[in-house]
């Protein structure tokens, strides 16, 4: 029996393949198969109906800034259908003006997602808010904040900055974003007054608090109820943060 050989190129635009993690991957930012699952990731990220794969190689879209600049006419000509070209003209124009919170992980950065967006929006109303600091701030990790700010340089300032039709602006969701009036928390370790960190989240957010995943600079109340001194538990001890034992007696507070 021969061998069989891994393939060397990608099949859709010829660049050399790379391993990573055992897997093969095209890394050429030309790949227009990347392309064309990225535009379908937008579109179904922004619910425009219609545009799937087969309308998005009908209309040969190469780039998610070329759905904004479709006409009726050009769309019905690739679709060869009237009804279609306008059903389907008029989701993308329903999907103008979409904020922030859902365009942003519709760009399929990696690690920028739903979760993510919705951090930054407890921190940033626009855009051109985020950097380094401010996604530190509202508790990205390292490698996601990496990913965000490399896109943000290389793809939304050198190219989609002004050819898009948003505002780019943060819409803030009052129910997940609660100000701290009262500190801001970080939960280390396991639970015992609550059946999940989530579930003391949400307890925290509807008394005053404001909840970070990890122990960044701004946290002010560290939660252990474990009583296991983590390298966590010993660094907020070593910043001056206040420890709790109990949550449910700070929540009576």
């Amino acid at each position: 029996m021969s061998e069989i050989l891994p393939p060397t190129q990608c099949p859709s635009c010829s660049s050399a393949l790379v391993w990573k993690n055992h897997l093969l991957y095209c890394v050429s930012p030309s790949c227009g198969s990347q392309m064309q699952k990225k535009i379908e990731h937008f579109a179904k990220t922004l619910k425009i109906k219609g545009l799937g794969p087969s309308a998005i190689a009908k209309l040969d879209l190469e780039d998610i800034d070329q759905i904004y600049s479709l006409s009726v006419e050009e769309i019905t000509e690739c679709l060869s259908s009237q009804k279609l070209a306008e059903k389907l003209h008029a989701e993308i124009e329903n999907s103008r003006g979409a904020p922030l919170n859902v365009v942003l992980p519709a760009f399929s950065i990696p690690l920028i997602g739903k979760s993510a967006t919705e951090k930054l929006s407890t921190i940033c109303k626009h855009i051109n808010d985020i950097t380094r600091d401010n996604c530190e701030r509202a508790g990205l990790g390292p490698k996601a904040t990496e990913n965000l700010l490399s896109w943000l340089k290389k793809d939304f300032y050198s190219y989609y900055d002004g050819m898009l039709p948003f505002d780019f602006k943060f819409t803030s969701n009052t129910s997940a974003t609660t100000v701290a009036s009262k500190g801001i928390v970080c939960i280390s370790g396991k639970l015992k007054s609550f059946k999940s960190k989530a579930e003391a989240t949400k307890a925290l957010q509807s008394s005053g608090y404001e909840v970070k995943p990890s122990l960044t600079k701004l946290v002010t109340i560290l939660v252990n109820e474990s009583g296991v001194e983590s390298s966590k538990t010993q660094k907020a001890r070593e910043s001056g943060v206040t420890i709790i034992t109990n949550l449910k007696q700070l929540l009576e507070k």
